[in-house]
Protein backbone atom coordinates (compact mmCIF):
# COMPACT_ATOMS: atom_id res chain seq x y z
CA UNK A 1 0.00 0.00 0.00
CA UNK A 2 1.39 3.34 -1.26
CA UNK A 3 1.35 6.13 1.77
CA UNK A 4 -1.48 8.05 1.18
CA UNK A 5 -2.49 11.12 3.37
CA UNK A 6 -4.82 13.21 0.98
CA UNK A 7 -8.17 11.84 -0.46
CA UNK A 8 -9.02 9.54 2.32
CA UNK A 9 -12.71 8.43 2.58
CA UNK A 10 -14.20 8.68 5.65
CA UNK A 11 -18.02 9.53 6.98
CA UNK A 12 -19.23 12.16 9.43
CA UNK A 13 -21.83 10.68 11.69
CA UNK A 14 -24.66 12.58 12.03
CA UNK A 15 -26.66 11.95 15.31
CA UNK A 16 -30.30 13.17 15.85
CA UNK A 17 -31.48 14.54 19.09
CA UNK A 18 -35.21 12.90 20.02
CA UNK A 19 -37.61 13.79 22.02
CA UNK A 20 -37.06 10.86 24.39
CA UNK A 21 -33.27 12.44 24.58
CA UNK A 22 -34.74 15.91 26.08
CA UNK A 23 -36.75 14.67 28.10
CA UNK A 24 -34.42 12.92 30.27
CA UNK A 25 -31.81 15.56 30.08
CA UNK A 26 -34.83 17.64 31.91
CA UNK A 27 -35.71 15.35 33.99
CA UNK A 28 -32.20 15.03 34.94
CA UNK A 29 -31.84 18.97 35.70
CA UNK A 30 -35.07 18.59 37.64
CA UNK A 31 -33.23 15.57 40.12
CA UNK A 32 -30.04 18.11 40.38
CA UNK A 33 -31.88 21.43 40.83
CA UNK A 34 -34.87 21.40 43.22
CA UNK A 35 -37.28 24.09 44.34
CA UNK A 36 -36.10 25.60 47.64
CA UNK A 37 -38.45 27.34 49.38
CA UNK A 38 -38.23 29.66 52.04
CA UNK A 39 -41.50 28.65 54.95
CA UNK A 40 -41.99 31.74 57.47
CA UNK A 41 -45.93 30.68 58.17
CA UNK A 42 -45.63 27.42 60.27
CA UNK A 43 -43.05 25.53 62.25
CA UNK A 44 -40.77 23.38 61.35
CA UNK A 45 -42.03 19.87 60.47
CA UNK A 46 -40.09 16.34 59.09
CA UNK A 47 -38.78 16.60 55.57
CA UNK A 48 -37.92 20.19 56.09
CA UNK A 49 -34.53 21.79 55.62
CA UNK A 50 -33.42 23.89 58.56
CA UNK A 51 -30.85 26.23 58.39
CA UNK A 52 -28.90 26.60 61.61
CA UNK A 53 -25.99 27.05 63.48
CA UNK A 54 -24.78 24.72 66.67
CA UNK A 55 -22.35 24.26 69.21
CA UNK A 56 -21.99 20.86 71.46
CA UNK A 57 -20.95 20.41 74.45
CA UNK A 58 -19.59 17.80 76.79
CA UNK A 59 -18.90 17.48 80.61
CA UNK A 60 -19.29 21.09 80.31
CA UNK A 61 -17.38 21.52 77.83
CA UNK A 62 -17.38 22.41 74.12
CA UNK A 63 -15.87 19.90 71.92
CA UNK A 64 -13.62 19.90 68.72
CA UNK A 65 -16.02 19.01 65.02
CA UNK A 66 -19.22 20.10 67.20
CA UNK A 67 -19.73 23.21 66.02
CA UNK A 68 -21.09 24.97 62.53
CA UNK A 69 -22.10 28.43 61.18
CA UNK A 70 -25.16 28.31 58.71
CA UNK A 71 -25.69 24.51 58.45
CA UNK A 72 -28.16 22.72 56.22
CA UNK A 73 -30.16 19.86 57.99
CA UNK A 74 -32.98 17.94 57.20
CA UNK A 75 -35.60 17.23 59.02
CA UNK A 76 -35.97 13.47 59.30
CA UNK A 77 -32.60 12.38 57.11
CA UNK A 78 -31.09 10.85 60.03
CA UNK A 79 -27.73 12.79 59.29
CA UNK A 80 -26.87 13.83 62.37
CA UNK A 81 -26.70 11.80 66.25
CA UNK A 82 -29.82 9.81 66.72
CA UNK A 83 -32.62 12.44 68.74
CA UNK A 84 -30.94 15.31 67.44
CA UNK A 85 -33.03 15.90 64.42
CA UNK A 86 -36.59 14.99 66.26
CA UNK A 87 -35.99 18.02 68.83
CA UNK A 88 -36.34 20.59 65.95
CA UNK A 89 -39.22 19.61 65.02
CA UNK A 90 -42.33 22.20 66.09
CA UNK A 91 -39.54 25.45 66.45
CA UNK A 92 -39.16 27.99 64.20
CA UNK A 93 -36.61 30.57 62.67
CA UNK A 94 -35.07 32.72 65.25
CA UNK A 95 -35.38 29.85 67.84
CA UNK A 96 -32.83 29.11 70.40
CA UNK A 97 -32.91 25.57 71.11
CA UNK A 98 -30.36 23.27 73.26
CA UNK A 99 -30.98 19.68 72.23
CA UNK A 100 -29.76 16.75 74.30
CA UNK A 101 -28.32 13.75 72.93
CA UNK A 102 -26.30 10.28 73.59
CA UNK A 103 -23.41 9.67 71.32
CA UNK A 104 -23.27 5.93 70.34
CA UNK A 105 -21.26 3.56 71.99
CA UNK A 106 -19.82 3.12 69.05
CA UNK A 107 -19.09 6.54 67.89
CA UNK A 108 -16.26 6.83 65.98
CA UNK A 109 -14.89 9.88 68.23
CA UNK A 110 -13.63 7.41 71.30
CA UNK A 111 -13.47 10.15 73.59
CA UNK A 112 -17.47 11.47 72.96
CA UNK A 113 -18.34 7.41 72.25
CA UNK A 114 -21.53 7.00 75.16
CA UNK A 115 -21.40 10.36 76.86
CA UNK A 116 -24.36 12.72 77.03
CA UNK A 117 -23.91 16.12 75.04
CA UNK A 118 -25.73 19.24 74.56
CA UNK A 119 -25.86 20.98 71.20
CA UNK A 120 -26.85 24.96 71.53
CA UNK A 121 -28.69 25.75 67.90
CA UNK A 122 -29.91 28.48 67.05
CA UNK A 123 -32.20 28.19 63.98
CA UNK A 124 -31.98 30.99 61.20
CA UNK A 125 -34.00 29.48 58.33
CA UNK A 126 -36.69 26.84 57.89
CA UNK A 127 -37.30 25.54 53.79
CA UNK A 128 -39.24 23.18 51.95
CA UNK A 129 -36.96 21.41 49.02
CA UNK A 130 -39.26 19.58 46.77
CA UNK A 131 -38.86 18.64 42.80
CA UNK A 132 -39.96 21.53 40.04
CA UNK A 133 -42.44 20.83 38.22
CA UNK A 134 -41.37 20.77 34.41
CA UNK A 135 -43.51 24.08 33.21
CA UNK A 136 -42.68 27.36 32.01
CA UNK A 137 -41.21 28.39 35.87
CA UNK A 138 -38.69 25.61 35.67
CA UNK A 139 -37.47 27.21 32.40
CA UNK A 140 -37.16 30.52 34.32
CA UNK A 141 -35.92 29.67 36.79
CA UNK A 142 -33.16 26.77 35.90
CA UNK A 143 -33.20 27.19 32.49
CA UNK A 144 -32.86 31.11 32.64
CA UNK A 145 -35.51 30.93 29.33
CA UNK A 146 -39.22 32.62 28.91
CA UNK A 147 -40.85 29.61 28.38
CA UNK A 148 -40.26 25.73 27.97
CA UNK A 149 -40.34 25.03 24.45
CA UNK A 150 -37.52 27.89 24.46
CA UNK A 151 -35.40 25.70 27.43
CA UNK A 152 -36.16 22.49 25.15
CA UNK A 153 -34.67 24.22 21.98
CA UNK A 154 -31.87 25.45 23.79
CA UNK A 155 -31.17 21.88 24.78
CA UNK A 156 -31.64 20.82 21.52
CA UNK A 157 -29.26 23.03 19.59
CA UNK A 158 -26.86 22.69 22.35
CA UNK A 159 -26.61 18.59 22.22
CA UNK A 160 -26.27 19.13 18.99
CA UNK A 161 -23.67 21.10 18.42
CA UNK A 162 -22.25 18.59 21.02
CA UNK A 163 -22.78 16.02 18.94
CA UNK A 164 -21.31 17.34 16.01
CA UNK A 165 -18.05 18.32 17.27
CA UNK A 166 -17.57 15.02 19.12
CA UNK A 167 -18.00 13.67 15.55
CA UNK A 168 -15.70 16.05 13.95
CA UNK A 169 -13.33 14.56 16.36
CA UNK A 170 -13.88 11.37 16.18
CA UNK A 171 -14.03 11.62 12.22
CA UNK A 172 -10.18 13.44 12.22
CA UNK A 173 -8.95 10.81 14.75
CA UNK A 174 -10.28 8.18 12.24
CA UNK A 175 -8.32 10.00 9.29
CA UNK A 176 -5.02 10.03 10.93
CA UNK A 177 -5.05 6.49 12.22
CA UNK A 178 -6.24 5.86 8.65
CA UNK A 179 -3.20 8.06 7.04
CA UNK A 180 -0.71 6.32 9.42
CA UNK A 181 -2.06 2.60 8.35
CA UNK A 182 -0.44 3.70 5.04
CA UNK A 183 3.18 3.72 6.23
CA UNK A 184 3.75 0.20 5.26
CA UNK A 185 7.80 0.66 5.24
CA UNK A 186 7.35 2.14 9.14
CA UNK A 187 8.55 -0.06 11.90
CA UNK A 188 8.38 2.08 14.80
CA UNK A 189 11.26 1.89 17.14
CA UNK A 190 11.02 -0.36 20.29
CA UNK A 191 13.26 2.19 22.31
CA UNK A 192 10.30 4.82 21.15
CA UNK A 193 7.41 2.66 22.16
CA UNK A 194 8.69 2.59 25.18
CA UNK A 195 9.34 5.85 26.00
CA UNK A 196 5.81 7.04 24.66
CA UNK A 197 4.77 3.83 27.28
CA UNK A 198 6.62 5.83 30.11
CA UNK A 199 5.24 8.96 28.84
CA UNK A 200 1.81 7.53 29.20
CA UNK A 201 2.45 6.81 32.88
CA UNK A 202 3.93 9.77 33.62
CA UNK A 203 0.69 11.96 32.15
CA UNK A 204 -1.34 8.83 34.66
CA UNK A 205 1.23 10.12 37.64
CA UNK A 206 0.69 13.37 37.19
CA UNK A 207 -3.42 12.98 36.97
CA UNK A 208 -3.57 11.08 40.13
CA UNK A 209 -1.08 13.27 42.12
CA UNK A 210 -3.92 15.91 42.19
CA UNK A 211 -5.93 13.88 43.73
CA UNK A 212 -3.18 12.65 46.39
CA UNK A 213 -2.88 9.52 45.10
CA UNK A 214 0.24 7.30 42.98
CA UNK A 215 0.67 4.73 40.32
CA UNK A 216 1.01 2.21 43.30
CA UNK A 217 -2.07 3.18 44.91
CA UNK A 218 -3.52 2.93 41.56
CA UNK A 219 -2.63 -0.81 40.71
CA UNK A 220 -4.00 -1.36 44.26
CA UNK A 221 -7.50 -0.03 43.22
CA UNK A 222 -7.48 -1.79 39.88
CA UNK A 223 -5.71 -5.25 41.24
CA UNK A 224 -2.97 -4.85 38.44
CA UNK A 225 0.71 -3.93 38.70
CA UNK A 226 3.01 -1.64 36.87
CA UNK A 227 4.38 -4.05 34.44
CA UNK A 228 0.96 -4.85 33.58
CA UNK A 229 -0.03 -1.32 32.71
CA UNK A 230 3.39 -0.83 30.68
CA UNK A 231 1.84 -4.05 28.63
CA UNK A 232 -1.73 -2.28 28.31
CA UNK A 233 -0.43 1.04 27.52
CA UNK A 234 1.78 -0.35 24.65
CA UNK A 235 -0.73 -0.51 22.03
CA UNK A 236 -1.67 3.21 21.98
CA UNK A 237 2.12 3.70 22.90
CA UNK A 238 3.11 1.81 19.69
CA UNK A 239 0.07 3.89 17.51
CA UNK A 240 1.48 7.65 19.16
CA UNK A 241 4.56 6.56 17.82
CA UNK A 242 2.96 6.04 14.45
CA UNK A 243 1.09 9.45 14.40
CA UNK A 244 4.24 10.97 15.08
CA UNK A 245 5.95 9.77 12.11
CA UNK A 246 2.92 10.69 10.20
CA UNK A 247 2.85 14.14 11.08
CA UNK A 248 6.83 14.59 10.38
CA UNK A 249 6.39 12.82 7.15
CA UNK A 250 3.22 15.10 6.17
CA UNK A 251 4.96 18.59 7.75
CA UNK A 252 8.10 17.96 5.35
CA UNK A 253 5.81 17.06 2.36
CA UNK A 254 3.91 19.65 2.62
CA UNK A 255 6.55 22.36 4.39
CA UNK A 256 4.16 23.14 7.34
CA UNK A 257 6.32 24.64 10.32
CA UNK A 258 5.74 25.95 13.76
CA UNK A 259 5.49 29.58 12.63
CA UNK A 260 6.17 32.13 16.09
CA UNK A 261 2.89 33.37 16.25
CA UNK A 262 1.66 30.02 16.25
CA UNK A 263 3.78 29.51 19.04
CA UNK A 264 2.41 32.62 20.74
CA UNK A 265 -0.54 31.60 20.65
CA UNK A 266 -0.27 27.98 21.70
CA UNK A 267 1.80 29.35 24.85
CA UNK A 268 -1.35 32.21 25.60
CA UNK A 269 -3.84 29.20 25.57
CA UNK A 270 -2.24 26.96 27.97
CA UNK A 271 -1.56 29.99 30.11
CA UNK A 272 -5.52 30.71 29.75
CA UNK A 273 -6.14 27.16 30.85
CA UNK A 274 -3.86 26.49 33.53
CA UNK A 275 -4.75 30.15 34.80
CA UNK A 276 -0.91 31.19 35.14
CA UNK A 277 0.41 33.90 33.30
CA UNK A 278 3.79 33.78 31.01
CA UNK A 279 5.80 34.67 33.40
CA UNK A 280 4.43 31.82 35.72
CA UNK A 281 5.42 29.51 32.59
CA UNK A 282 8.40 30.21 32.18
CA UNK A 283 10.41 27.69 34.58
CA UNK A 284 8.39 24.78 33.12
CA UNK A 285 9.44 25.91 29.66
CA UNK A 286 12.30 23.41 29.08
CA UNK A 287 13.46 22.19 25.51
CA UNK A 288 10.84 19.07 25.94
CA UNK A 289 8.01 21.48 26.30
CA UNK A 290 9.45 23.42 23.64
CA UNK A 291 8.85 20.12 21.52
CA UNK A 292 6.02 19.28 22.96
CA UNK A 293 4.40 22.76 22.25
CA UNK A 294 5.70 22.49 18.34
CA UNK A 295 4.06 18.76 17.99
CA UNK A 296 1.22 19.69 18.70
CA UNK A 297 0.89 22.95 16.32
CA UNK A 298 2.31 20.14 13.58
CA UNK A 299 0.14 18.35 14.45
CA UNK A 300 -3.19 20.25 14.49
CA UNK A 301 -1.76 21.16 11.20
CA UNK A 302 -1.47 17.98 9.54
CA UNK A 303 -4.64 16.85 11.05
CA UNK A 304 -6.55 20.00 9.37
CA UNK A 305 -4.94 19.58 5.87
CA UNK A 306 -5.59 15.59 6.20
CA UNK A 307 -9.42 16.52 6.89
CA UNK A 308 -9.88 19.04 4.36
CA UNK A 309 -8.39 16.85 1.79
CA UNK A 310 -10.57 14.18 2.77
CA UNK A 311 -13.66 12.32 0.78
CA UNK A 312 -16.40 12.68 2.93
CA UNK A 313 -18.99 9.52 2.31
CA UNK A 314 -22.64 9.96 2.65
Amino acid sequence: MEFQYRGLKGTLEHVEVTEKELDARLMQLQQQHPCVKTVTDRAAKAGDELVLDYAGFADGKQFAGGTAEKQTLVLGSGTFIPGFEEQLLGKNPGDDVTVHVTFPAAYHAPELAGKDAEFRCHIHEIRTVAPYALDDVFAKEVGQCENMAEMRENMRRSLENYYAERAELELRDRLLRQAADTMEDFTPDPAEISKAVEEQLDTMSAQLAQRNLTLEDYCKFSNSTLEQMREDARPGAEEAVRIKELVRRVAEAEDLHAQEEDVAQALSEICKANHMTMQELQPYYDDAFAAAVEYSILLAKVTKLIRESAALEA
